[in-house]
Formats: C-alpha cells, structure tokens, sequence
C-alpha cells in the first residue's frame, strides 16, 4: 500500500513536467513574433529612406508618413506580444518546474521575470496586455476617419477609459506595495479596536 501511495504521489508530482510543452511552445511563438517584428522594421526603414526624395510629390510624402506611423505602431504591438509570450513561458516554467537561478542572482536581471505565483503571473500579463490594448487602440485612432461629432466623443471616451485603467492597474500596484511593507498588527492592537 505504501509504494502504490509513494507511485502515484510521484507521478501527480511529475506530471506538472508536461507544462514543458507550454512553455516550450510559448517560447517559440515568443522568437517568432520578434523575428516577425524585426523584419517589419527592417521593411519600413528601407521604406523611409524615400521620405527625402525631391521626386516624391506632398501627397505621396503625406501618405509614406501616414502609414510608417502605422506601421510602427503595429511594430510595437508585435513586440510586446512577443513581450506577453516570453514572460508567460519564463513564469510558467518558474512556477511548474523550477526557479531560474540566473534570473534571482543577477542585477541585470528585470523583475519582470521573476514570478513567484500565478497571481504575480496573471498581473504582470494583464499589465502588458493592457498595453498592448493601449498601443492598438492608438493605431485605430491614427486611422479613423472623423465624420460625425459624435465620432470624437468616441475618442475622447475611450481616452478617458484607457488613463482609467491605467491609474487602475498603477494603484493596485501600489497598494500592493504599500501592503507589503506595512507592519502586522498584533494581536493586542486588534483586540483594542
């Protein structure tokens, strides 16, 4: 009875190994979108090198800068998917298979790779996705049309409801902070409120 326990235990417990294929998966998807983005970038700069040509009409100028504009902006967005993907590989394998070494004992290191849970996980995603929602809504205003008034109340709310979220998300952050470097209170400063 005790090696059937101590066999099952070891397999439930060997079984977060197929997190591998996650993370493994995510890492790939991650180099893509960077290789995807990168070769974004070198088209638009060869693209640009005509922004100064004395044969190029205003029209023709306006347009090349119109859409390199969007062009970047998609650029960004790539990136930071990339950003999403590699963070959420390295945080999976942190918290399934074992603790990147190189990660904790570097100053070189950002913070943004160590994760120590699935709720430290879950909030440094939701703030890169946040951004990445950021960048993509500055992309669809570049390129909207305004043919109604009602049109730029659109913008203005949907700026209002990104600087919400981002005093949203920067005050939970915070607090968290805040929280955390809090004394405890004693039993006895409890029993006295």
């Amino acid at each position: 009875m005790k090696f059937l326990e101590w066999f099952l235990e070891g397999s439930l417990w060997n079984s977060r190994f197929v997190v591998l294929t996650a993370v493994l998966g995510s890492l790939f998807a991650g180099f893509a979108i960077f290789y995807m983005a990168t070769v974004d970038v070198v088209y638009l700069v060869q693209h640009t090198l005509h922004y100064a040509s004395p044969e190029m009409t205003e029209e023709a100028r306006k347009a090349l800068h119109d859409s390199t504009v969007s062009h970047i902006v998609e650029v960004v967005d790539g990136y930071l998917l990339a950003t999403v993907m590699l963070i959420f590989s390295l945080g999976l394998y942190e918290l399934f298979i074992s603790d990147i070494d190189q990660a904790h004992g570097s100053k070189a290191s950002s913070k943004i790779l160590v994760i120590s849970s699935l709720d430290d996980l879950k909030s440094r995603l939701a703030k890169v996705i946040i951004m990445i929602m950021i960048v993509t809504l500055f992309e669809e205003a570049l390129n909207m049309k305004m043919s109604a008034p009602i049109d730029l109340l659109y913008l203005g709310g949907s700026i209002a409801l990104v600087a919400l979220a981002l005093y949203l998300t920067h005050s939970a952050e915070h607090g968290a902070k805040s929280k955390e470097g809090e004394p405890e209170e004693s039993a006895e400063t409890v029993d006295e409120h």
